[in-house]
């Protein structure tokens, strides 16, 4: 039987020991993914980097375990809620979702794209804040103008939404095609901007 009465925990020691925890696994390079949870007007959002850089953005709808579950199994099980490591992250997104900000300047870790979605992925940051292509004008871009679904399945497969900015990523029509956070949110992310 477990009587907390006999040794009490004082509150925040268990807030400060996982800090310290964290910094140790850190300093000692035994955190492969650190991750923290950061309130946005999409909902809330999972982070998650490497030692390189941001690997992984996730909205509430992907099940926040769920992708802890594949970064384990992808990068490595070393995972921890370790949130000083993307403070600079959180820090920027508050700053975007304010207005003040127009474009991310933090370190990005590919490690789960390759091949062609990784050359959409990476050419997507220069479309500018306010603006908007289509997949089509995405495939020109990127030198292969056929691979129009190629460059749909690239953004709707993108870890790294918000900060690549495969929201602005839209159909010929100009309709908003798909978005891994929902319509909605990619609604709130183009006004946020003024996208035209």
């Amino acid at each position: 039987m477990n009587d907390n009465s006999r040794f009490p925990i004082e509150p925040g020691a268990t807030d400060a020991l996982h800090a310290r925890l964290a910094a140790n696994a850190q300093r000692l390079g035994l955190l492969d993914v650190a991750y923290r949870f950061v309130d946005t007007p999409v909902g809330p959002l999972l982070l998650a980097a490497t030692e390189t850089g941001l690997v992984r953005v996730a909205f509430e709808s992907e099940d926040f375990d769920a992708v802890l579950t594949t970064l384990a199994a992808k990068l490595g099980p070393r995972i921890l809620l370790a949130p000083r490591r993307l403070d600079n992250v959180a820090v920027q997104l508050d700053e975007y979702f304010a207005g003040t900000r127009r474009g991310f300047e933090v370190p990005v870790d590919y490690a789960l794209s390759s091949g062609f979605r990784r050359t959409v992925q990476q050419y997507l940051p220069l479309i500018e804040y306010g603006h908007t292509r289509s997949y089509k004008e995405v495939a020109a871009s990127v030198g292969n103008p056929n691979a129009v679904r190629a460059v749909g399945t690239a953004c709707a497969t993108n870890p790294l939404p918000v900060v690549i900015p495969c929201h602005r990523v839209l159909r010929s029509d100009g309709s908003l095609g798909g978005y891994l956070g929902g319509l909605e949110a990619k609604s709130t992310l183009l006004e946020l901007e003024h996208a035209a």
